[in-house]
Formats: C-alpha cells, structure tokens, sequence
C-alpha cells in the first residue's frame, strides 16, 4: 500500500501564497467504508484502525511528508498547545488542542468534524502550527496559545498567516441559552455571535465568525475563512449531521501543514 494516491485536499490561497505546504483534507480519497467514506483520519472513531493509518498515509505523501512525522495531537477540547522538535509516536501524542514547529520536514495536523480547524504560517520566521477550536477552545484561548507559542519559537504575530477550514456554519448550529451565557459571562460583546433561532429559547452561534474576531484581535496578520459549512457540505464529515440522521458515528476531517 505504498504506491502514490492522488489525494482530493482544499487549499487556501493565503498559504498557498507563502509557498508552505497545507492541506485541508475532505472525506474523498480514502479507503473508508460505510459511514466513514472514505477518507476519515481519525483514530479516535469506530472505523478500522489499519484504514485510518492508511488514509492518513495518504494525507501524509499529499503533504509531501513521512507518514512516520506526520503528527495529530490527542485533542481534548482544551486551550493547550504544544511545540514539537521532534516527531513522536501515536502512542506517545500528547493531550492538547494545538500543535506548532519550526522543524524541517514535520507535518502537523488537527481533526475535526464541525469544530474549527485553522492553519497558521509565518513565511518569514518558517513557523508553522495547526490548531482544533472548537467553541470551548475558542473561548479559553486555544488560538492565543498557538499564537504565543509560534512566537516563542520567532514567529512574529503581524506576519502570520491564519486559515479556517471546514466548519459547521451560523446558519447549522443551533446552541441552547447556556452557550449565550457562558459567552456574555465573559465579555458582553460576545453576545453578538449568537442570533435567535426558529425554535423558542434557542440561538444560532456564529463559531467561523467568532474564531476570526479572536484571531484579529489577537493581532494576526491576515486572517481566511474558507467558507466552508461542514453540515451543509456532503464532502465533509459532520458531528451534527450524523446525529441528526442516527447514524452510529462518525469520521474526522484534517487539516495539515508541513515546513519543506
């Protein structure tokens, strides 16, 4: 199963611009059947553990990267993040939401199934860092921690380059009164992301549109949002789509990043 297989990937043309190379992977091109057609890479579903290795070899020669230094964090919703020096093992992966390099030749990646995966990239310093937010990431500070340990590593915040992939859009994501709480408990402002929606007490949250406040405000460079809805759009996998239709689980999209 070594033979090269064209791999379908999005690109954003902000870090295609930078000459790094990234990839936004859907769930085309893999060897996944059933609900996790096909290519899900995450090994944290019910899926077959040799086809997620094979899919994220795959996603691995796409990068232009070793599957061995192809590396995915143990993502546990949390604001961590981690930098990495050297490759490390999937038993050894460390628990945290984020992860960023300046080593030739290591790709990182993060997954995700409605929660925001963003890539980052400073051409100039040639730092790089993937990071999952999710609305609980995002709140605790998941993408300042990406951002400050890129700096540590000197990356400056003006020249890094910040994308969003495939995530479940305002008009897919429906939150109950608690999520407009916990928000506005910690800045009022935050209440802005939130618009009432058709069922009584409910709100539709704008995560893509929070993600990019955060980042801006946090002082990136450029910031993308490649628009992408991942319960509207039948490439993607989707948490809530795959609830709503009682399927029994679900597979996991990724972003990827590499220095070359």
């Amino acid at each position: 199963m070594d033979a090269k297989v064209e791999t379908p990937a999005i690109r954003s043309p902000l870090l295609t611009a930078t000459g790094v190379s990234h990839a936004f992977f859907t769930r085309e091109g893999g060897v996944s059947t059933g609900v996790y057609e096909s290519l899900n890479g995450g090994t944290g579903s019910n899926d077959d553990v040799d086809a997620v290795l094979e899919n994220r070899r795959r996603m691995a020669q796409t990068l232009g990267v070793d599957a061995s230094r192809f590396l995915v964090p143990y993502q546990i919703h949390s604001a961590d993040s981690v930098t990495v020096k050297f490759p490390f093992a999937v038993r050894d992966r460390p628990r945290c939401d984020a992860l960023v390099t300046a080593t030739l030749g290591v790709g990182l990646g993060v997954t995700g199934a409605d929660c925001g995966i963003v890539l980052f990239a400073d051409p100039d310093a040639r730092v790089i860092g993937a990071a999952h937010a999710g609305w609980k990431g995002a709140l605790t500070g998941v993408l300042e921690n990406t951002l400050q340990a890129m700096e540590e590593l000197g990356a400056s915040r003006p020249a890094i380059r910040a994308v969003l992939g495939p995530t479940i859009a305002q008009r897919s994501y429906e939150v109950g009164p608690e999520y407009v709480e916990r928000f506005t408990q910690v800045d009022p402002a935050y209440g802005a992301y939130f618009k009432p929606s058709e069922r009584a007490g409910y709100s539709m949250f704008d995560l893509p549109g929070f993600i990019g406040m955060r980042l801006r405000a946090a002082g990136v460079g450029a910031f993308e949002d490649l628009g992408l809805d991942t319960y509207a759009d039948e490439r993607l996998f989707s948490y809530r789509r795959s609830v709503h239709r009682m399927e029994p689980d679900y597979g996991r999209l990724i972003a990827a990043i590499a220095l070359r």
